[in-house]
């Protein structure tokens, strides 16, 4: 899904508010921070991959808060017996546990806030208190210990 606004930014590519001189860009606003990094070469295939996964079972499992009911009738699609709906939601909780349980303290932190929270990495260095850009490094090390945890090569 795109949501394309433009933005204001100054020489360094940072956004600006409100400044004349300022040049304009495109920007996705639903781009995830981790499609971001991935787009621009920051982060290897493996660890997108990894990130993927682990923002996968974070919603199968239903983590998050529910803000609606849920109307839809439950539909049953036939074909090969498949986990019910709750196994598969414990399933993907267990993997999702593992996954940050892998990528240890201190940087379970930060892959859950960019990959599952969906927050930049600035605004995750301000909320751990982190200095500038060392966010980045930080995701990067636990993505490999995510991605070791899925077994991707």
């Amino acid at each position: 899904m795109r949501e394309l606004v433009e933005q204001a930014v100054d020489g360094q590519g940072r956004r600006v508010k409100g400044r004349a001189t300022a040049r304009s860009v495109t920007v996705n606003r639903r781009e995830s921070a981790l499609a971001w990094l991935a787009s621009r070469g920051l982060v290897s295939a493996r660890q997108e991959e990894a990130g993927e996964r682990l923002r996968a079972d974070y919603e199968r499992a239903a983590i998050g808060a529910s803000v609606t009911m849920r109307w839809s009738p439950r539909v049953d699609g036939g074909g090969a017996p498949t986990l019910d709906p709750t196994e598969s939601q414990l399933a993907a909780k267990r993997r999702f546990d593992g996954a940050i349980h892998a990528a240890g303290p201190g940087l379970s932190d930060v892959l859950w806030r960019v990959v599952c929270a969906g927050e930049p990495l600035a605004e995750a260095e301000r909320g751990l208190g982190w200095p500038t850009r060392s966010a980045r490094l930080v995701l990067a090390f636990a993505l490999d210990r995510a991605a070791d945890h899925y077994g991707l090569r």
